[in-house]
């Protein structure tokens, strides 16, 4: 029982860690679109 609560336990972090890189991720995205130098044709 307790391995499959840790079992558990461990999943449970690598999606909230999955999450916030994904959202890092994201974000970096965005600011690379808004900082990107633009050129006029």
């Amino acid at each position: 029982m307790k391995k499959i609560l840790l079992l558990l336990l461990i999943a449970g972090a690598a999606v909230v860690v999955k999450k916030k890189l994904d959202e890092g991720k994201h974000e970096q995205a965005l600011w690379a679109e808004a900082t990107d130098s633009v050129t006029r044709s």
